[in-house]
């Protein structure tokens, strides 16, 4: 039986700018590198009753860089954007109303 772990390192090594930079494509005249945030995990375990093991991936699209003959910029992705910056506003803001809340006392 092969070692699990050895190959899932093997596969892992792959995953690094790889699966964060996308293959660029050529568009209209312009060049366009796709950028994404990317979170991978595995995991697995013995026991006496049998064995098991499981994995994760995440992706999210960040945004693609540009590339055209007045230069290099990146143009970001707004939805993950949002869908991250709403809570983060919230929670923060929850936070720093509890904490004036408490220097208030």
């Amino acid at each position: 039986m092969p070692n699990i772990a050895v190959e899932l390192g093997k596969l892992a090594a792959d995953f690094g700018v790889k699966s964060a930079y996308g293959e660029p494509q050529d568009v209209d005249g312009a060049s366009i590198t796709p950028v994404a945030l990317t979170v991978t995990g595995f995991g697995a375990g013995t026991a006496d009753a049998g064995e098991g093991g499981g994995g994760y991936g995440v992706s999210v699209p960040l945004g693609v860089y540009v590339r055209r003959e007045e230069g290099l910029r990146f143009e970001p992705n707004l939805i993950p954007l949002i869908v991250v910056a709403i809570p983060f506003v919230w929670v923060a803001g929850r936070a720093l109303a509890r904490v004036i809340r408490a220097l208030k006392k």
